[in-house]
């Protein structure tokens, strides 16, 4: 019996061995590539490219949570991103004002001059 039983116990590994390593994709061929990649969880960044943010794309924005809470990295990047487009808006805005003051200024000199020097 004890034959028996370590017989049945070698046959019953082998095939437990053939089957593993034989193993594929259910096309009696061998397995190729293994498992599909998995969909990174980054941040598929809603922020317009073409355009400048605006006030309802920073509402829209909803960054990924990581195990320990969100990704540094990519809050980072929205923040840099937003911090980018609102200094340019300042510097825009600043040299718009500064050309709107110096228009100003030269609008009542030229009101005080004579018609035929202005042409």
């Amino acid at each position: 019996m004890f034959w028996f039983l370590m017989a049945a116990m070698v046959v019953v590994i082998a095939a437990v061995t053939l089957a593993v390593l034989g193993s594929g994709d259910g096309s009696g061929g061998s397995a190729t590539g293994g498992l599909a990649d998995a969909e990174p969880d980054r941040l598929a960044d809603p922020l317009p490219v073409d355009r400048p943010v605006g006030p309802a794309d920073v509402v829209k924005v909803r960054l990924p949570v990581a195990p320990r809470g969100y990704r540094m990295a990519e809050v980072d990047d929205v923040l840099d991103r937003l911090a980018a487009e609102l200094a340019e808006r300042d510097a825009r805005i600043t040299e718009l004002e500064t050309a709107l003051a110096g228009a100003q200024a030269m609008a009542p000199a030229q009101k005080e001059a004579p018609p035929s020097e202005q042409e």
